[in-house]
């Protein structure tokens, strides 16, 4: 194995990790369970469910993965806090999007190639790029799984 293959598989390793670990937790609870606030005053378990699964949608575009599969989860969860809008899904469903959103998008890592994991996003111009060639899709899966653990620290302590 290549250094940069193996840069690349510890990124993978590390995403799977923290989806792991946050899906398992998941199961563990009952749908009523994801109405708890992770403190009081704060974020429902649900918001956080919804806001990780719309972040993680939103990487199929700037990774160039294809088309969001819940544009529509938005709204309720990266534009507004929490309980500003209705949720828009049932528990169940939103488990089911966010299973969804995650399993496809380990899947188009699992088949990058060093090559892939190193070139630019789509958030970033050509000329940024040159210029900042840190600006692409390894950093970007690395910020998001950073981003998702953080919310499963939060998540921990609503138990």
């Amino acid at each position: 194995m290549t250094n940069e293959e193996l840069l690349g598989m510890t990124a993978l390793d590390s995403w799977k990790l923290v989806i792991g670990r946050f899906e398992k937790h998941l199961d563990m609870l009952a749908d009523e369970e994801l109405q708890k606030q992770v403190a009081p005053g704060k974020n429902r378990l649900f918001y956080l469910v919804g806001h990780l699964t719309a972040v993680h949608d939103r990487m199929f575009p700037m990774l160039g993965l294809g088309k969001r599969l819940y544009p529509g989860l938005d709204t309720p969860y990266i534009t507004n806090p929490d309980r500003a809008v209705t949720d828009p899904f049932s528990a169940s469903d939103l488990r089911k999007a966010w299973t969804e959103v995650n399993r496809k998008l380990t899947a188009a890592f699992e088949r990058f190639t060093p090559e892939d994991w190193l070139q630019k996003h789509t958030a970033v111009t050509d000329e940024e790029f040159a210029e900042d060639p840190t600006r692409n899709r390894l950093a970007v899966v690395m910020s998001r799984t950073n981003h998702a653990s953080y919310h499963f620290g939060q998540a921990m302590l609503a138990k």
